[in-house]
C-alpha cells in the first residue's frame, strides 16, 4: 500500500464498515486488474543490500524516480518513502528492508500489465545502473541476516517492527526479508465476491507452490521451496493465514468486517503524525478506547481504510481481492501471476470449474496443505492429489478461461501466452526453487552469490 488514507467521514456502525467493502461491486465490463511486484536491491559489486540514505541508496531511487516520473512524491517527515502516479497511474513505495514495489495501475489486459512491468523496469534501470544496483526476483532475501538488512523510516514500520515479535516468531522475516508478487481483482456482488474469496483461498497454497521460490537462507539452502511460505505459518496468526468462515457457503461482507474489528489496530494518523495502536482492536476504537489518549479520538473511514490494509489473510478483501500467497521470482512471473488468477477468476465458466475442483476441500484440509507445501512444494498432497495435479489441472481451466477473455494484443495473441512459464513447471515437475537448488549443487559450487545475476532484473 503505497500512502495510508486520511478520510475523515465518521463511522458509527458495523453496517458502514461492511458497506465501505460492498461499494467495490461494479460490472463485469468494468472489472480491472492491479498487479503488485516487490524486489531486492543489491549493489552488483558485493551483493550488499542498499539502505534508505546515501549517493547511492533508496532515497536516491526514489528521487531519480520521482524526476524521470513527475509522480508525487510521498512523504514521512522529512523522508521521500514512495511515489503516487496521476490519473491512476499506480504506486511505488518500499518495504521495511528496501524492497522496492510497484503498485500497478487498474488495468483492463494482462498486454497492458506486461507493458507496465517494463516501462518501470526500465526506468528503474536508468536510475539504478549508475549506482550499480540491481534486483533481485526471489521470494526470500538468500544471503542477508536481519541485522545486515537495512530499515526504512517510516513510522508504520517502526510501529510494526516493536509489536510482531510478540505475536508470531517470523514476523520480521516477513517484514524485513520477503517479497511477493500480487493481483488485485474485482467482484461484481457479494454473491461474486464470496465464491471468488472461497475458491481464491483454497488455491493460494497451490499458488505458494506453482511460484516457490526462496530456498535460501543467509548464505545456506534453508530445506524449503518457499521460505516465505513458512515464514506467513507464523506471522501474527491473528491478522494472517486462513479465514474459517469463507468455508461457510454462505459468508457476507459483515462477516468480514466483523472478524476485522476484534483484530488490533497498528496505528491512527493524525495530522501526519502515525499513534502506535496496537494495544486496542478497532471495535474497542469504535467504543472510545481512545479517548484521552490523542485528541481526534473519534474512528473515521480512514482509519478503517487503513486497518483493512494492515490485515494479513492468504486473500485479502477490501474493496477488491489481493491475492497474497505467492513468491517473487523471475520477471515473467509477474505477468504469469496476474494471469493464472485472472483466467481462474474472470470468467464465469473457469469460475464455475475452479469451484468444482475445490468443492470438497474443508479447512482442515487447505490447513494442512498450507502447512506442507513450503517444504514439500509440489509434492504436498490434498484429498489424495498431489499440488501438481491440481497446478495442471488449474492451469487448464486459467487458460481457458484467458482465451474466452479473448483479449488480443497487437499480434492477434489472447492473454493465456502470459501462462507459458507456468506450463513449463507444470510440465517438469520443477519449481524455481528446485531449478535454484540443484544450480547451487553442480553449478554454482555451493555458493547462493550466482543468484543475483541469474535472477536479477
Amino acid at each position: 500500500m503505497a500512502r495510508d488514507t486520511t478520510d475523515d467521514t465518521p463511522l458509527t456502525s458495523v453496517e458502514e464498515l461492511a458497506d465501505y467493502m460492498a461499494q467495490g461491486a461494479k460490472p463485469k465490463s468494468a472489472f480491472r486488474l492491479g498487479t503488485e511486484h516487490e524486489k531486492f536491491g543489491f549493489f552488483m559489486a558485493d551483493h550488499t543490500p542498499v539502505p534508505y540514505f546515501g549517493e547511492a541508496s533508496i532515497h536516491a531511487l526514489l528521487t531519480g524516480m520521482q524526476e524521470k516520473l513527475g509522480w508525487e512524491p510521498i512523504m514521512d517527515g522529512p523522508n521521500i518513502i514512495g511515489l503516487a502516479g496521476g490519473s491512476g497511474e499506480g504506486a511505488i513505495s518500499i518495504e521495511p528492508g528496501g524492497q522496492f514495489e510497484l503498485s500497478g495501475a487498474a488495468l483492463e489486459t494482462l498486454h497492458e500489465t506486461e507493458a507496465e512491468t517494463a516501462h518501470h523496469l526500465n526506468v528503474l534501470q536508468q536510475i539504478a545502473e549508475p549506482m550499480g544496483i540491481r534486483f533481485l526476483g526471489m521470494g526470500g532475501s538468500p544471503l542477508w541476516s536481519l541485522a545486515q538488512t537495512p530499515k526504512m523510516p517510516k513510522s508504520r514500520y517502526e510501529i510494526m517492527t516493536r509489536y510482531m515479535p510478540r505475536v508470531g516468531k517470523n514476523g520480521l522475516d516477513m517484514m524485513y526479508r520477503s517479497s511477493t508478487i500480487q493481483v488485485n481483482l474485482d467482484f461484481s456482488s457479494e454473491a461474486d465476491m464470496r465464491v471468488k474469496m472461497r475458491v481464491s483461498t483454497k488455491l493460494q497454497s497451490i499458488a505458494t507452490a506453482l511460484f516457490a521460490a526462496s530456498p535460501f537462507t543467509e548464505g545456506k539452502p534453508n530445506g524449503m521451496q518457499s521460505w516465505r511460505g513458512e515464514i506467513w505459518r507464523d506471522t501474527d496468526n491473528g491478522r494472517a493465514g486462513l479465514l474459517p468462515f469463507v468455508f461457510q457457503p454462505d459468508f457476507t461482507f459483515v462477516d468480514y468486517a466483523t472478524w476485522a474489528l476484534d483484530v488490533p489496530m497498528y496505528f491512527v494518523v493524525r495530522d501526519g503524525r502515525y499513534h502506535d495502536c496496537t494495544h486496542v482492536t478497532f471495535r474497542q476504537f469504535m467504543n472510545g478506547a481512545l479517548k484521552g489518549e490523542i485528541a481526534q479520538w473519534q474512528p473515521t473511514l480512514g482509519d478503517w481504510t487503513n486497518h483493512l490494509g494492515t490485515l494479513f489473510p492468504d486473500v485479502r478483501l477490501k474493496r477488491f481481492l489481493e491475492m497474497r500467497g505467492a513468491d517473487c521470482g523471475p520477471k515473467s512471473h509477474i505477468s504469469a501471476l496476474s494471469a493464472f488468477w485472472v483466467g481462474l477468476l474472470y470468467d464465469e465458466q473457469a469460475l464455475a470449474a475452479t469451484d468444482a475442483l475445490t468443492a470438497d476441500w474443508d479447512l482442515q484440509s487447505v490447513t494442512a496443505l498450507r502447512d506442507a507445501v513450503p517444504t514439500e512444494g509440489l509434492n504436498a498432497k490434498i484429498k489424495g492429489h498431489t499440488a501438481l495435479d491440481i497446478v495442471r489441472e488449474a492451469l487448464k481451466i486459467s487458460r481457458a478461461g484467458l482465451k474466452a477473455r479473448a483479449r488480443l494484443n497487437a499480434a492477434g495473441q489472447d492473454e493465456s501466452l502470459y501462462l507459458d512459464p507456468l506450463d513449463t513447471i507444470a510440465q517438469t515437475g520443477c519449481t524455481v526453487a528446485q531449478a535454484m537448488l540443484e544450480s547451487y549443487e553442480h553449478q554454482w559450487n555451493k555458493s547462493v552469490d550466482p543468484v543475483f545475476s541469474a535472477y536479477q532484473y
